[in-house]
């Protein structure tokens, strides 16, 4: 790894700009002088103005819908700050796509999510910043650091403000027991769990709550909704089971297909999220909206301070 100097440099690319100029103010550093256009067939152009000789560069850019577009965006900043000499290069994905495909779990498929990981060390980043990575395993695919994030500190705000009593935390599936744990111990609230089998990518069918949430406040969280399905019939069959008011929490708003539709139909009285993900189309009627750009921008200082990341999270536990 090159030597860095004590300067920072945030590289917004176009897939969030919004997140990016709330980091850049969060952390009192100023967004780097770039162009990242299209040329006339639609082909990248980039060109950055400033010098980045040694500087300890962070390419803010969440590879969100349209994922394959900000994907490549991202390979293209990152191989640039290395052709430029750049000192350590840190790619920042508040939202990590193909995240959902990190194993083979049938024949004659890729594991996406692995070369994912590929293009971007071999574009340049020697570090890589995510939040609530859809499968945590994902960071054995790199061979350089991976720092995690979580939004839960930044979540749990949001649901304190809300006032709710006599909570109970609900998982949507089994695979966010964790999740949901790490909430229900930082509230001291019970934990409940919604039995559901896939059918296909798009469709579920939502069986039994294991867990008691008759007469209760229920937060159901997992870490994004994306066609709604899952979490939509998780609040209907907590709401059958006799739950009272019905808060989702989620850190990844995708929002796809029928998503936006689905909730608006559900029985959720809330729907707490953060802007890992630009909101660009139609949105819920109950969303409320939460920024982890603070947490990002103190994650980097962190970084570039070579102090501790995981004393962050620290009070959320």
């Amino acid at each position: 790894m090159r030597a860095y100097s004590d300067k920072i440099q945030l590289i917004a690319g176009n897939a969030h700009r919004e997140l990016a100029e709330s980091i850049s103010e969060a952390m009192g550093v100023p967004l780097c002088d770039a162009h990242v256009g299209r040329f006339p067939d639609g082909e990248i152009d980039i060109k950055i103005n400033d010098d980045l000789r040694g500087a300890d560069c962070f390419v803010l850019q969440p590879t969100c819908p349209p994922v394959n577009e900000n994907w490549i965006e991202l390979l293209l900043l990152l191989d640039t700050l290395r052709r430029a000499s750049a000192g350590r290069i840190t790619a920042v994905m508040p939202y990590y796509g193909y995240a959902r495909k990190d194993r083979k779990d049938e024949g004659r498929v890729p594991i996406s999510a692995k070369v994912v990981a590929n293009t971007l060390v071999g574009a340049g980043a020697g570090r890589v910043l995510t939040l609530d990575m859809h499968a945590a395993q994902i960071q054995g695919f790199y061979d350089i650091p991976v720092d995690h994030l979580y939004a839960k500190p930044v979540l749990l705000r949001a649901i304190q403000g809300l006032g709710i009593s006599d909570p109970v935390i609900v998982t949507p599936d089994v695979g966010g027991i964790k999740m949901a744990r790490s909430f229900a111990k930082a509230m001291a609230a019970d934990l409940a769990i919604v039995d559901k089998r896939r059918i296909s990518g798009s469709e579920i069918l939502v069986e039994n709550v294991i867990g008691e949430v008759e007469g209760r406040n229920v937060i159901i969280v997992d870490d994004m909704i994306s066609t709604g399905g899952s979490i939509s019939e998780a609040a209907r069959l907590v709401r059958k089971a006799g739950a009272r008011q019905i808060v989702l929490c989620v850190t990844h708003a995708v929002f796809c297909g029928p998503a936006v539709e689905r909730l608006e139909s559900c029985p959720a009285d809330k729907i707490l999220c953060t802007d890992t993900i630009p909101r660009r189309g139609p949105s819920p009627r109950q969303l409320e909206v939460v920024s982890v750009a603070p947490l990002i921008g103190r994650a980097l200082l962190h970084l570039h301070e070579s102090k501790s990341i995981s004393s962050l999270f620290e009070d959320a536990d």
